[in-house]
């Protein structure tokens, strides 16, 4: 019994980490960046994975899509890449975990579903690697382009809400691969 509820609060903590990663994809402000000047010049920029905005003081908004994948930054492309394979691996790792939990009816029998959720367990730290790498990618980009003396756009950027939910999200599937796997020892 204690072997079945653990393995349904494993699958509830995968969802909500999916989830969360999955809100995290889409977020606009990444990255946030500030011009102060007298009051009526005031200036936000901020970006994502998908385009750039800027908003003046009056509160317009002019925003950019990146207009090529080949034109992109590599380090762009990279999150890119990372975030939506976080996505995609989430995905089949609760596909996967929904078939080899011992409480339903699919999957054969008690080794076939231990092998089924052990394959969750390896897809859903596959997932969290993804996760935690594009967003720590992202964040260094933005830090190194902060300290650098030589980098003359804006200096006063912000990193947003998605980097913690990012490595948020990581630890949602580290905590979940090692509930599936607790699970499977008990089996």
């Amino acid at each position: 019994m204690a072997s079945t509820a653990s393995e349904i609060i494993a699958f509830m903590v995968s969802i909500s980490g999916w989830v969360l990663v999955s809100s995290t994809l889409p977020t606009d402000y990444w990255k946030v960046s500030t011009i102060d000047g007298t009051v009526i010049t005031t200036a936000t920029y901020w970006a994502n994975l998908w385009k750039t905005c800027v908003t003046d003081s009056t509160g317009v908004s002019n925003c950019k899509d990146f207009p090529s994948m080949l034109a992109l930054d590599g380090y762009i492309q990279a999150c890119r890449g990372l975030m939506i394979a976080a996505v995609s691996l989430g995905f089949f790792g609760s596909i996967f975990a929904l078939f080899g939990m011992k409480c339903t009816k699919v999957g054969g029998s008690d080794k076939a579903k231990a092998k089924i959720a052990c394959l969750a367990g390896i897809v859903f730290i596959l997932s969290g690697l993804c996760s935690m790498t594009g967003c720590s990618l992202y964040a260094n980009k933005i830090t190194t382009e902060f300290f650098d003396p030589l980098y003359v756009e804006q200096k006063s950027v912000n990193l947003r809400l998605h980097m913690t939910a990012g490595h948020i999200s990581w630890i949602l599937q580290k905590k979940r691969y090692l509930l599936f796997q607790t699970s499977i020892n008990n089996m």
